[in-house]
Parts: C-alpha cells; structure tokens; sequence
C-alpha cells in the first residue's frame, strides 16, 4: 500500500511492559482477603493484589528510569490473575480499583508524557461473559446462542470431557467469540472504540491471528484511527506477519523474531536450553555468530515497509516466556549487551517489567514462573544493572539517530559486532564485544570529524584514515560513539 504511516510517537517510545497483578500494589485501594502473599513464588490461581493505583504511585520509578509509554496486560474485569478471562469489557477489575482509578492513572501519565496501551482480548472471552453465562443459564432459547459456536446443549463448561463449543486451545475457560456474527464485530469495534475516546493510546491485540479474517482487522484499523489517529496497533503474532504489517490492518507486531535472534547471538551458546523450549512455540533457538546476528538484525528491518519496521515493538523477554536473564543462565553481561543492542536498534524497545533490576524466572518455563512480584526493597535490586538501563535509555532519548535513523552493518565477525545509526547529520556507531576476549576496535568511518566520543564510557578517540580505532573494548562489553 502507498503512504503507509504509523503512529510518530512510537517511533520515539520506551515501552515498559506491566503485568498488573504483580507489579505494585496500593494499600489505597481496597481489596478483599485471601491474597496471596506478595513474595511467594506465584501459583496459578494465586491473586497478589497489584492494582494500578500501585502503578500511579510509581510513575516517579518509572520516568527516572526513562520509560514514556507503558503496555498494560489486560485490565478488565475478570477472574484470573492474569485477566485474559474478560467478564466485561467496560468495566476495569475491582481488584486493580475499577474505572475511577484507571482514569486517574492516564490522567496522570499523559500529564508526565507517558502514553498507555492496553491489551484487546477479542478472540476469546470467559464464562463470566455475560452474554456466554446468558447461554449457559438459557440454553438455546438464549438470544446470544450465535456469539458463540456451540455444538450441544446443555454448556459443558467444566467438564468431564470435552467443552462442546469452540474455545481457544479447547480451553474451556475461554470460548471463542463468533467474530462471523455482525452484532459480535460491532461490540468489539465498539469496545476498541470507547476505550480510545477515554484517552488510550493504543491497543496491543491477543492472538490476532485467530480471528482469521483480514477484512476484520482493516475495519478495526479504521476504527482506532478514526478515533485516534495516533492510535497504535500492535499484534501478538510470533512469526513473521508480512500479512498483517501491509498497512491496512496493524502497525506493528511483538518482534519475538527479534527475541529469537538476540537469545541465540547474546546467550549464544550459554543460553539454557529448559528456558528456551518456552519461547512462544518457536522452532528450537540457533546460536548465532556476529555475521548470521547481523544478517538477521538487517532482514528483519526488511521484511516489512520502513514506517512499520520503525514501529515494531522489539522486546528481550515477557509475561508468555522465561525472562531472558533466565535463559542467558544468569548471565547479567548478555543481558545488558542484549539491552544495548534493543535499545540502539530500529523500533520501540519493550522491557518487561523487573528485568532492568536482574528479576529472573522461577523453575519453570511459564506461564507464573516469569510473573514474580516486583520487590520494592531497593537492597534487592541490582543497581548497576538499573544504571545501566537508565544510562542505554537516556542515550537512546538524547540521539533522534538512535531512534529514526538509518541502520548498516560496518562490522561482523566472531562475536564482535558494529553497526552505524545516521539520521540527517548525526551518526553514532554501537560496538557490542560479545567474545570473552578483548576487541581492538579498527572500524571505517565516513566523517569530517577528527575526534569522536565514546557515550558509555566517555572515551575520545582520534579518527585516522577514516578508521575509528585506538581503543580496545573489554570482553563483554560495549559502547556508542557519537561520530557527528
């Protein structure tokens, strides 16, 4: 399609992704007993109590660590922790303090410049759904018995056996919405479209690609973008997703290729392969040496037109796979290389909440095992790795390049890797040592500058010959040179 755009302010994000339940609980916010105690390791059917009253109150946590837009898993009303069981669309949960306090929150994340995207679950809903729980009550005398594709009567909704209606994964917690039925395509366009009227920024969808219908999704695009021409659009789609990223439906995919490619250069081959197996049904992760790194890195920023290239939300880890410190082994160097990286590539970085103070998996691979509390008690977080987080973000806040410009490999060999970013007049040149041995840096270099600085660690080298050289970086680690 011509004149694709997406959304500018994306192109300029931080994302910081928040799973309610777990990141930050108010004692504001009035909630019944029976919850489960905020530093145990989670259980399925555990609910620690996190509220967004919690995340208004961190907001300070948040700016001073550079983040400009949060993505919110599911905030509605439901019966899980993780609440992608819907009950009511237009109702945020209770237990998070309901639409009052929601609207306090953007409120007061506009106001500091933070946008808020929130998670659509339009594929499935829950037995709590009211127009489900209709059938269930009223079998096929119900009026909703085709919002749903049912098979026989009564509902087995709990079991024994098999649900007969159709569900996401057979689950029957969670029966497929009938996305054919008209009245079913307007509620969820409705829905998509109040919650924008009320100030979202976006909408980061669920499974998208269940709902199989391309027509579905470019109506839903011209919904968000009448209401919010700004509106962001990012799919849940694993794989490459060429079909949805033409510019008619979404603006962006999570880029778990990205994922895949930092995990098999940045861990490599420490990478820990119980973790691994759980990373979004993907085929088994390769360990990838600086060249096949850098072919990847450049053929994902091919595979779709620039302007969704630049809006790719490109993330190291989330709440459906082990964290990625988990993976690399415990390894903090290839977590902070991998975060370089993220943060100086082309797209909006997402971190998942916790990384960035070394927050690991538990045992398992998921689902509650990358869900662990935020621990508040400051004494338990790694301080150099947050500093370095905030250091990599703030650079990457300074430099437009860093955010919107052009990407070409200079470098890429073993595991020694250099790339340039230029955007009008400014250039900067990211060199990531990912070998255990030192890197004595001898990269062309087109500028009339005859000095250039190093960002991170505040080296100032000279330029001879048009090579950027003279300096050796430490084994497993990296640095930024502003070379105009």
């Amino acid at each position: 399609m011509e004149n694709i755009t997406t959304p500018a302010w994306v192109h300029n994000a931080v994302f910081y992704q928040i799973f309610p339940d777990r990141f930050a609980f108010s004692k504001e916010v009035i909630k019944p007993g029976n919850l489960e105690a905020w530093d145990i390791p989670p259980t399925v059917y555990g609910i620690k109590g996190g509220d967004l009253l919690g995340v208004l109150e961190k907001l300070d946590y948040l700016q001073d660590l550079g983040i400009n837009a949060i993505y919110f898993n599911p905030i509605f009303q439901s019966a899980c922790s993780h609440r992608y069981h819907t009950h009511d669309y237009y109702q945020v949960d209770p237990l998070l303090g309901g639409n009052k306090v929601f609207s306090r929150l953007l409120n007061e994340a506009h106001r500091r410049g933070i946008r808020i995207v929130l998670d659509g679950v339009f594929n499935h809903a829950s037995r709590g759904f009211y127009q489900f729980n209709h059938v269930m009550e009223n079998g096929p005398a119900s009026p909703y018995v085709d919002w749903f594709d049912i098979q026989g009567y009564p509902l087995n909704a709990y079991g024994p056996g098999k649900p007969n209606y159709r569900c996401w994964v057979g689950l029957p917690a969670l029966p497929e919405l009938n996305t054919r039925n008209p009245q079913v395509r307007q509620f969820i366009m409705d829905v998509a479209r109040y919650w924008l009227e009320q100030g979202i920024d976006g909408w980061r969808l669920d499974v998208p690609f269940c709902i199989d219908d391309d027509s579905f999704w470019q109506e839903f695009r011209q919904v968000v973008k009448s209401a919010n021409p700004e509106g962001y659009i990012v799919g849940e789609v694993p794989w490459e997703a060429q079909r949805w990223l033409q510019g008619d439906q979404f603006d962006a995919v999570m880029n778990y290729q990205f994922t895949q490619a930092c995990v098999g250069f940045f861990a490599g081959a420490h990478m820990n392969r119980h973790y691994e197996k759980g990373m979004m049904g993907l085929p088994e992760t390769q360990v990838l040496d600086a060249a096949a790194f850098a072919r990847r890195a450049e053929a994902l920023l091919g595979l779709y037109p620039q302007p969704i290239a630049a809006a790719q939300l490109n993330l190291l880890d989330s709440h459906d796979m082990p964290r990625f410190l988990s993976i690399a082994g415990g390894d903090k160097d290839a977590l902070k290389l991998a975060a370089l990286f993220m943060l100086t590539y082309p797209g909006a970085p997402c971190i998942y909440y916790g990384d960035e103070i070394g927050l690991q998996n538990g045992p398992k691979r998921i689902p509650e095992d990358c869900r662990f509390s935020f621990p508040w008690e400051e004494e338990r977080w790694d301080r150099d790795l947050l500093n370095y987080y905030q250091r990599c973000i703030a650079l990457r806040k300074a430099h437009a390049a860093l955010r919107t410009g052009s990407f070409q490999t200079l470098y890429a060999q073993g595991d020694q890797f250099a790339f340039q970013r230029q955007a009008d007049q400014e250039k900067l040149v990211v060199a990531i040592n990912n070998s255990i041995k030192p890197w004595k840096l001898d990269l062309p270099i087109q500028t009339t500058q005859s000095v250039v600085h190093g960002l991170l660690q505040g080296w100032d080298l000279k330029i001879q010959e048009g090579r950027l050289g003279g300096v050796t970086l430490s084994p497993r680690s990296g640095e930024v040179f502003l070379v105009r």
